[in-house]
């Protein structure tokens, strides 16, 4: 088993940043790829960025050039670095892991709000 545990949600002002953390502890060494969701209510929970374990990343268009993803193997933790926030970027945001990177992900946060409102 794999436990994520999320941080770094918050209020921002638009065009602010943030920096989302996720650490992963249990069998962590079975994690392959790892990602970023995000859901607002009413909506699907959509598929933000992407990283595997080979450091090959992928993203939303919504947020290309404005969002890094990141991966800090020692500390078994992503990072989700987010600038030129907008009010659309507002969800709810999930940190999930997988140990096959073709397969669907298995493991999931808690969820961290992220607020972009003036």
């Amino acid at each position: 088993q794999v436990q994520l545990v999320e941080s770094g949600g918050g209020l921002v002002q638009p065009g602010g940043s943030l920096r989302l953390s996720c650490a992963a502890s249990g069998s962590a060494f079975s994690i392959n790829a790892m990602g970023w969701y995000r859901q607002v209510p009413g909506k699907h929970r959509e598929l933000v960025a992407s990283i595997t374990r080979g450091g090959i990343t992928n993203y939303a268009d919504s947020v290309k050039g404005r969002f890094t993803i990141s991966r800090d193997y020692a500390k078994n933790t992503v990072y989700l670095q987010m600038s030129s926030l907008k009010p659309e970027d507002t969800a709810v945001y999930y940190c999930a892991a997988k140990p096959v990177v073709t397969g669907p992900y298995k493991y999931w946060g808690q969820g961290t709000q992220v607020t972009v409102s003036s």
